[in-house]
């Protein structure tokens, strides 16, 4: 097992300074400012230029607590240096040593990332007083560098506003996600977003909740600096000052017009035939409930009825299973043609099809109606040349009736009688022995 080095056995006790001075007399000055006053105070670890630090905290594990820094070394000279530095040895507080007293170098080198500035010779308490203040505010602020961090690198979107909605601060995933830099949104208004979906009612009503509740959550229709137009999942919370009030307002968002697309994607194969892009059994049986509910209401009639194709197997085994989904897409805009626009027809499966239909005060429209599916499906489909030719037997029942009857045993009946039809020739239609006239 390695040997623990002088300053890991000693640093859980006191600060390990880490000194990088190329002045061999300098150095030993620092050092000897350090431990005036008490020989274990600090432990002093010494480097040469940048490269040489890198070095020793590669072999050593050399893990400073503070680190004294000369601006101008062999290797790099003036505010580039605390730049390498603070990259080499992140999250440590760094004091600068420098031989001239100059104003806007001391304010260049802090904005670089240094916590204090002293010049060279000066006495060892300020020195000493130095580390130790360095040492204090980079503990106290390590909850704000946290929380810069994490505002920085949220992959979350995150705006910043005063108390009149001027943005005051983004971070760089608003701009990932809006296409606007730091400097185009700071001063402007979060409608520099705006797209123009959401009415006054709604923008009243966000306003009208994020004052009650001192939050909203929800999701908007933003335009990005593209001109493309998104979803977000907006989280916004108001920050009152210690009187109550509201200082600041903090918004949080995250991009998810991907997911409302696989979503809505997903909704349609739910209730939609992939194939035909008919409404499948589930949508069908919902709309059938619909209907009959809005029947009774109004005491008007519905004719629900169950198709199957005569001769659709023949078409698979003789041309392939691609020329029968063709021929069944074709049937269906055929089919919906016929239909109006209060009608419902689903593909419940292969040649299976089912219908609604809003009954018109005169019976006979109905007759005229499974007249025309039953010509527009016998009418050939040209697939690679050749034609393909199928007829339709057709049940039909109706709702309400005489007894009591749900959405499962109308469609038992449509099925029954669609049997009927088929026994009688096929190519045609039959209605169920529950009919009377009306």
């Amino acid at each position: 097992m390695q040997e623990p080095t002088e300053y890991q056995a000693a640093r859980n006790r006191v600060p390990v300074v880490l000194l990088i001075e190329d002045d061999p007399g300098d150095a030993q000055l620092v050092h000897l400012q350090l431990l005036e006053r008490k020989a274990d105070a600090f432990v002093v670890i010494q480097a040469a230029s940048l490269k040489e630090a890198q070095q020793k905290i590669r072999s050593e594990q050399l893990q400073p607590n503070v680190v004294l820094l000369d601006l101008n070394l062999p290797d790099s000279t003036g505010t580039e240096t605390v730049r390498l530095c603070r990259r080499l040895i992140p999250d440590v507080p760094v004091v600068v040593l420098t031989g001239l007293d100059d104003y806007q170098a001391t304010q260049m080198a802090i904005e670089a990332g240094a916590e204090d500035f002293l010049i060279k010779g000066s006495e060892g308490s300020l020195l000493r007083k130095a580390i130790r203040y360095a040492l204090l505010r980079h503990e106290r602020d390590t909850s704000e560098r946290l929380a810069l961090t994490v505002f920085q690198h949220a992959r979350e979107g995150i705006m910043i506003t005063d108390a009149d909605a001027v943005i005051l601060e983004v971070n760089q995933s608003f701009t990932r996600i809006t296409g606007y830099t730091r400097e185009e949104a700071v001063g402007q208004k979060p409608s520099l977003l705006s797209s123009g979906h959401h009415d006054t009612a709604f923008y009243d009503d966000f306003r009208r909740i994020l004052k009650e509740e001192g939050s909203w959550q929800g999701e908007i229709w933003n335009r990005r600096k593209s001109g493309e137009v998104f979803v977000e999942s907006m989280t916004i919370s108001c920050v009152r000052d210690a009187g109550g009030s509201i200082r600041q307002y903090v918004c949080l968002f995250t991009d998810i017009t991907e997911q409302k697309a696989q979503q809505s994607q997903l909704e349609h194969l739910a209730h939609f035939d992939a194939l035909t892009r008919l409404p499948n059994r589930v949508l069908f049986s919902y709309r059938l409930s619909q209907s009959m509910a809005y029947a009774r209401r109004h005491n008007s009639r519905l004719a629900v009825a169950f198709l199957d194709l005569d001769g659709f197997k023949p078409v698979n085994d003789n041309h392939g299973h691609a020329a029968g989904d063709y021929l069944l897409q074709q049937l269906a805009d055929r089919m919906s043609e016929c239909l109006r626009d209060e009608d419902t027809l689903a593909r419940f499966g292969g040649d299976e099809f089912a219908l609604v239909l809003e009954l018109q005060p005169d019976h006979p429209s109905l007759e005229k109606l499974l007249e025309r599916l039953q010509l527009a499906i016998s009418e050939p489909v040209i697939w690679e040349g050749k034609p393909l030719a199928v007829t339709a037997s057709i049940g039909v029942t109706f709702f309400p009736q005489q007894q009591d009857v749900d959405a499962q045993q109308l469609l038992d009946q449509a099925d029954e009688a669609m049997y009927e039809a088929k026994k009688a020739g096929k190519n045609r239609y039959a209605l169920h022995s529950s009919y009377s006239p009306r």
